[in-house]
């Protein structure tokens, strides 16, 4: 893959098209802190040194754990290195999710993301709705959210607004009232069902960045769905490539401003996944993935 295919744009500046997630680097369940916080912290550093210069990470991991962690590991960070968190939940003693996307609570959420990450400004914050995974939870109103948001926009606290796990018409409204930065959805070669919001994410020009971008083991998607496909299996034959490599390049094959933040706490399989930026599919590949059977997630 080329310099110019590795490259794309967040919050206005250029970054590599894969980053890192941070949300493994937790205990189980995305609680607690991780049996081995200096592995932990290592994967950071390596993911760094790989040219990494996105991470993606949230409060509410750990909660605090894992905002802790990549200050321990990178602070003072990189000058390019920009941080993306996401707001919108809380958690409670038991790790158990709670609503949290009242404004107010919007707002102190970022707060808590400034003081345990020690920066003044984040490059771009996520607004974590439940349209798409929980359509009956209840929602604060989209305008009060991204209003609040804005203000804090307005007072550099953050560089941009970004949206997560929302419809078409949520992601639309943004646009068209407050502008995002990104889009950040579950999508993968085994879960297309939201080939809609990407549509309108590249009539947009706005970055897309899926989230389980295996498919979602909760949804008989995964490292082993992938593998047991034989049109992803033959692709990664070919290229002596893994099929999760193989299902990453994929998505970076379906737009040039969408952006991978596979996450891991291994090194070996974050070198893995780095190594991606150098497969390039051709029209013949493309072909045969198009072929592969999506897994049915029900949300």
């Amino acid at each position: 893959m080329s310099d110019s295919t590795q490259m794309s744009f967040l919050a206005g500046k250029p970054v590599r098209r894969i980053g890192f997630g941070a949300m493994q680097l937790a205990g189980p369940g995305v609680f607690g802190p991780p049996a081995d916080p200096e592995g932990a912290r290592s994967v950071l550093r390596r993911a760094v040194e790989l040219g990494v210069d996105h991470i993606d990470t949230a409060q509410f991991y750990g909660p605090d754990v894992v905002n802790e962690l990549i200050r321990e590991a990178l602070h003072p960070y990189p000058e390019d290195l920009r941080l993306v968190t996401k707001v919108g939940a809380t958690r409670d003693a038991q790790g158990g999710w709670l609503p949290g996307a009242e404004p107010a609570q919007l707002k102190s959420q970022v707060e808590q993301n400034l003081r345990s990450l020690c920066v003044e400004r984040i490059d771009l914050v996520n607004l974590r709705r439940f349209e798409v995974d929980d359509p009956e939870r209840p929602s604060p109103p989209l305008a009060d959210q991204l209003g609040a948001l804005a203000e804090l926009r307005d007072e550099g606290k953050i560089g941009m607004i970004g949206v997560s796990s929302v419809t078409a018409a949520t992601v639309r409204t943004a646009i068209e009232s407050v502008g995002i930065g990104e889009v950040q959805n579950s999508f993968s070669i085994l879960d297309r069902s939201d080939s809609a919001v990407l549509d309108l994410c590249r009539e947009h020009g706005v970055p897309y960045v899926p989230y389980f971008p295996l498919g979602s083991a909760f949804g008989g998607g995964g490292p082993n769905a992938l593998a047991a496909d034989p049109h992803v299996s033959a692709v990664a034959t070919r290229h002596g490539a893994s099929p999760s490599q193989i299902a990453l390049a994929w998505l970076l094959a379906q737009y040039d401003q969408l952006l991978l933040i596979p996450g891991t706490s291994s090194i070996a399989h974050l070198e893995q996944n780095m190594a991606v930026l150098d497969i390039t599919l051709d029209d013949d590949d493309l072909t045969a993935l198009d072929k592969v059977e999506p897994v049915h997630v029900g949300h």
